[in-house]
Formats: structure tokens, C-alpha cells, sequence
């Protein structure tokens, strides 16, 4: 029986007053927690990376150590590493004179509460495990509401999450969307959702109710423009290596190529040979990951008809020249969508899939105006050793985060925040960005023992004071 909101609501409510009992929450306690997340990870990797190719029908182990357990690892490391500091109040400069006078001023980080945790399918463990450390660095308890396309995944959380968290610490649920609906409407302390953009949509309302902040992490079309100045070879070694790995299925993967014109064959020829390389077949490749599920994979190759029907030359990258219509699973090869037009649904929306459309341009000032002309992605990539024309595209575009002379990497770095603008998202987290994210700023203001309202002309009867407080703030 799935689980109901009274119940859900039954267990935040319990969360919050255990957190409201435990303040302040000190940071042994914090590192207590993010310690027991890196051995519930440690202890049972192996069983989430047989999960996660249990829901995916295949999902390469490998990868999925590397990108859900290991990621995981490393992320909860770094937050215990860099707690102290990051607890540590910040000393602000009280106005002029107050600071002569002496008035102290300070911003003191206070956990927020209770953090509702939404994840996706597309990297179930890693993108739990990521805004938990966030949330428990800054001191909160959290919920976990576990993608439906990712049951197994969902089921083991709730498995071994007790084990190593008490109720009143983490809990994990799984269940459809009538689960993550009602989750959503809880009335956390913060929120935090990864997936589509539509979805998204419907979480902030549901949160709005609430007046609960919400953190979306969402997605778009992120573009890679290659320069002339960029050596082919190895921006499609790259870009085929980011669009490959998870079978494209990457909130941050490249969405489209933007080519010089004369460079288009070279970038096709490119493409082809680093996919070769990496993956010389793809069926029967444990290293090369399924599409999800087959409602995704009709979807994709409905994108495939409809770029076909509207003109755009397919270029199916097979290196075996195996059979795929004769397999019953959801694999799929690369597929480039050369002459893409914008009334193609493969640049409209977002491909989350091994489908790769290329445009091509005549000058840089063409790809800097069709970004801009499209929603705010949450990722742009851009190669090339030209360093002026690499300033032109950063400054005069606007996107969630950027990598130059690679894709994707700009999100493992710990120490940057990570998160979209726009209809990519609101708000970010990752190390220090997260930690805030999850925290109240507290202002703390100490007055001195001189009576500051006086010297300010604040103290009624109004006379002589006020006036020369008025006017020398009048001055330039």
C-alpha cells in the first residue's frame, strides 16, 4: 500500500520536532550524519549499481560506480572536510559610525529544518545523495520522495536508509506520481527537485501553497559551439564521451552542435570515429548504458521520424552495423540530425537521449543570437583556443554554468554552484553554495552601550539632532 499524505505529514512533523529539540545542531552531529551516508554507500554500492541496471534493463556498472556511488562518496568527503569553515560566522562591517561606536555585526548560518528531497531517474543514487549532503552539512533532517521510473533503486533506499538513519533523521519513499504530488505539497522547510522543466512547474505550485523555498533543478537544450580555433579531434572525443555516457540521458548533455560550416563534415567524421573508439559495439557492450525505459525510446526515435519527414539527414553512428529493430531492449546508437530546423520537435525539445542534432554557422555572432533567441539553458560548452572569441560567447550569453574546451565537468566541481536560470532552474547548491542553500542567514546585530537613537536624531521630541542627521545625509 503506498504511502498517504497524513503519513508523510505524520513524519515531517516528528522530524521537525526532533530538529527543534537537537538545536543548535553541532558539528560532530553534522559529521556523524555525513559519515553514516558514506558507509550506507560504501556497504551497499554494489547492490544500488545492480538496482540501478535492474531498472535501467542494462546500466553499465562501471559508470554507475563512478557517477552515482563514488560521486556520491566524494561529495559527502568534501562537505565533512570543509564543515568547520563553512559553519563559521562571517564578520560584517557595521554602517558608519556604529563600528567606531562599538557595534558588532554578524551573518550566523542556522539549518533551516526539515528538507524535502525529490530525485530523478537518470542518476537516482548520486542526486539523493548529493542535496542530502547539503542538507546535512547545514544541519537539517530530510525526506526523500525517489523517482517511479527507478523502483528498484527506490525500494533498496527504503531498504537500507534505516539501517543507518533514524526515522527522525532520513527517510526515504517511493511511489508514483499521486506520492510525489502530495510530497511536494508538505510543508517543508526547503525543497529541493531535479527533473524536467514541465514537472517543475507543478512542484513550485504545490510548494507555493506552503510558501516553501524551493530549489529546481531542471534542464533544457545546452548548446556546444565549436570555434574554428578548436582542434576537432578532441571536441568530439569530449563531446562524444559527455553525450554517450548515461545514453545521453543527462540533464547537462550536449542538446545541439553549433559548426562552422566548413567543418561540418570533419565534426561528422569526428563524432564517428570517438564513438568507434569508445564503444566498437554497442548491444552487447556492458560499458554502454539502455534508454531507460521504451516510452523513451519510442519517444526519441519519434523525434528521429519527424527530423527525417521535415528534410534533416540522419547519420546513425553503429560502429558493429548491429540490428538493433531485432533486439527487445531499449539501446539504442548515436544518432546526428544534420539540417535541423526549428520546426523539428529535436530542436524544441529536450533530447535527454543518444540523438545529437549539428547546426552550422558563418560567423560566432549567429550562435551567440540563437542562444539568446531560446530559453536560458543550464548548460554551455564551448571549444576553441581563441581567447577573445571565447569571452565573447561567455559574456554576451546567459546559461546556468559553462565549460570551455570540454562539456558536463563544470558540475563535478565541488566548489562551484551548480544550478540553472530560468526555465533551467532556480536556485543552486553543490559545496559551499549548497551548504548556504540549505542554511538561514541570520543577521545578528549588537548594539552599543552609547544610545544610538539619540545620536541619530531617532529619539522623540524631533529637534536640532534630527535635522543635522537629515542633512548630512543630503550631502553627495
Amino acid at each position: 500500500m503506498a504511502v498517504t499524505k497524513d503519513q508523510m505529514l505524520a513524519a515531517l512533523q516528528a522530524q521537525r520536532a526532533a530538529f527543534t529539540t537537537e538545536l543548535p545542531v553541532s558539528a560532530a552531529v553534522r559529521k556523524d550524519r555525513l559519515k553514516r551516508a558514506i558507509a550506507m554507500m560504501v556497504d551497499h554500492g554494489e547492490a544500488f549499481c545492480k538496482a540501478l541496471s535492474e531498472d535501467f534493463g542494462h546500466r553499465s556498472t562501471d559508470q554507475s560506480m563512478m557517477t552515482d556511488i563514488v560521486a556520491s562518496i566524494h561529495t559527502l568527503k568534501y562537505s565533512i572536510k570543509q564543515l568547520d569553515r563553512w559553519m563559521k560566522p562571517e564578520r560584517r562591517k557595521p554602517t558608519f559610525p556604529l563600528g567606531l561606536l562599538g557595534a558588532k555585526a554578524a551573518v550566523e548560518y542556522q539549518p533551516k529544518g526539515v528538507v524535502g528531497i525529490i530525485s530523478p531517474w537518470n542518476f537516482p543514487v548520486q542526486l539523493t545523495m548529493g542535496p542530502m549532503a547539503g542538507a546535512f552539512a547545514a544541519g537539517n533532517r530530510v525526506m526523500v520522495k525517489s523517482s517511479e521510473y527507478t523502483p528498484t533503486v527506490a525500494a533498496l533506499f527504503e531498504t537500507v536508509g534505516p539501517q543507518y538513519f533514524a526515522a527522525d533523521e532520513a527517510l526515504f519513499y517511493s511511489g508514483g506520481p499521486d506520492v510525489g504530488q502530495a510530497f511536494a505539497g508538505l510543508p517543508f522547510d526547503h525543497l529541493i527537485f531535479t527533473g524536467a522543466t514541465g514537472i517543475g512547474k507543478h512542484i513550485l505550485h504545490a510548494a507555493a501553497d506552503n510558501l516553501t523555498p524551493v530549489t529546481l533543478e531542471l534542464g533544457g537544450k545546452s548548446p556546444t559551439i565549436i570555434g574554428r580555433s578548436a582542434n576537432v579531434e578532441t571536441a568530439t572525443q569530449r563531446i562524444a564521451l559527455g553525450k554517450m555516457l548515461n545514453a545521453g540521458q543527462i540533464c547537462l548533455a550536449p542538446d545541439y552542435l553549433m559548426v562552422p560550416k566548413e567543418k561540418e563534415a570533419d565534426v561528422v567524421a569526428g563524432m564517428t570515429k570517438a564513438v568507434s573508439v569508445m564503444y566498437p559495439t554497442l548491444l552487447e557492450n556492458p560499458d554502454y548504458t539502455s534508454v531507460i525505459n521504451a516510452r523513451h525510446r519510442d519517444r526519441l526515435t519519434s523525434y528521429l521520424e519527424d527530423a527525417k519527414a521535415k528534410g534533416a539527414d540522419i547519420v546513425e553512428i553503429n560502429p558493429a552495423n548491429e540490428d538493433f529493430s531485432a533486439s527487445n531492449r531499449n539501446k539504442m546508437p548515436l544518432y546526428l540530425v544534420r539540417n535541423p530546423t526549428d520546426d523539428m520537435k529535436v530542436m524544441q525539445e529536450e533530447i535527454f537521449g543518444p540523438v545529437l542534432p549539428i547546426k552550422t554557422y558563418d560567423r560566432i555572432e549567429e550562435t551567440i543570437a540563437y542562444v539568446n533567441a531560446h530559453d536560458r539553458p543550464l548548460g554551455l560548452y564551448y571549444f576553441g583556443q581563441d581567447a577573445s572569441e571565447q569571452r565573447q560567447v561567455l559574456d554576451k550569453t546567459i546559461s546556468g554554468g559553462a565549460t570551455v574546451n570540454d562539456v558536463i565537468f563544470h558540475v563535478s566541481m565541488e566548489d562551484l554552484p551548480f544550478g540553472g536560470v530560468g526555465p533551467s532552474g532556480m536556485g543552486s547548491y553543490h559545496g559551499y553554495d549548497g551548504f548556504k542553500t540549505f542554511s538561514h542567514a541570520k543577521s545578528i546585530y549588537q548594539q552599543p552601550k552609547i544610545n544610538v537613537a539619540k545620536l541619530a536624531g531617532l529619539l522623540p521630541p524631533y529637534g536640532k539632532a534630527t535635522k543635522t542627521a537629515i542633512a548630512r545625509d543630503f550631502k553627495a
